[in-house]
């Protein structure tokens, strides 16, 4: 069972580490699908010794066949952490503007790179403001980290296990877009409209509220009505790779370490036309 300290922390909690003398590696992710770029935001003011990490530029490669946010190459993504301080064994928090989408996207990254240490700032920016804690526009100079990047330490799904996931009576694959995308009545993104066949529609709203997550045993609850049981593999999806590893991280609150995510998701499934498309419920 994972448990809920090791990963989120509270602002409270956070800005009493932030006083230590060794304090964590806070990470800012802030990012939008569309619009003004996060940079933006960490320019007008930021958490007190916070980096800025891209989440299109330096967690995720670029764009194209694999997906709209694929894999990072592991030796990029390795300068970009060390580049950002993070230290090997030594704690990070992630936060984005508070919907927990980006956050969460760093989080399963670091972790996915083997970086274990990292949590997200539950309720991101706006929680930290409405603390009352305090903010900066100072940019700091970390020193170069050390971390090792060392793929592999979550598991991830490609489109044909994916695929396998979804038709298997012994598993569940998790498709977290909202309804109207899953059933294929709009497609706002993505060329193509609807679903993997066999997927089951849980949309991101239902396990998660202005990025915060309720109890463990709600979360357990909820999935469990979509046919998250002990013993079948589970595994995540959306557009692209993002909301779903905020779906990852509610499984491993509610227990399910083992929840994979589609990193291609479903921008990676449609760039092969061979590839089935479900509509509907």
């Amino acid at each position: 069972m994972s448990g809920t300290e090791d990963l989120l922390v509270e602002a409270d909690r956070l800005a009493a580490e932030l006083d230590r003398a060794d304090p964590p590696t806070v990470l800012d992710v802030r990012w939008r699908l569309t619009g003004p770029p996060g940079r933006d935001d960490y320019a007008v003011a930021h958490l007190p010794g916070a980096v800025f990490v891209d989440l299109d530029t330096e967690l995720c490669g670029p764009p194209g066949a694999a997906g709209r946010h694929p894999l990072p190459d592991p030796a990029a993504l390795q300068a970009a952490l060390r580049a950002a301080g993070v230290r090997a064994g030594h704690p990070v928090v992630v936060y984005d503007g508070g919907d927990g989408v980006a956050a969460a996207r760093a989080w399963w990254t670091l972790r996915w790179a083997g970086h274990r240490d990292v949590r997200l700032l539950h309720g991101g920016f706006p929680a930290w403001l409405a603390a009352g804690l305090p903010t900066t526009t100072a940019v700091p100079t970390p020193a170069a980290g050390d971390v090792e990047v060392r793929p592999g330490a979550l598991p991830v799904l490609d489109a044909g296990r994916a695929a396998e996931l979804a038709a298997a009576d012994e598993g569940v694959l998790l498709d977290v877009r909202a309804a109207p995308r899953f059933r294929g009545e709009t497609e706002p993104i993505d060329p193509v409209a609807g679903h993997v066949p066999g997927a089951v529609n849980v949309p991101a709203p239902e396990y998660v509220t202005d990025g915060r997550f309720p109890a463990a045993d709600a979360l357990r609850e909820r999935f469990a009505a979509a046919g998250v049981e002990t013993a079948r593999p589970v595994g995540a999806y959306c557009g692209s790779g993002v909301t779903a590893a905020q779906a990852v991280l509610a499984l491993h609150l509610a227990g399910r370490p083992d929840a994979a995510l589609y990193v291609g998701s479903w921008s990676n499934w449609v760039a092969d036309p061979s590839r089935p498309v479900a509509t509907g419920e």
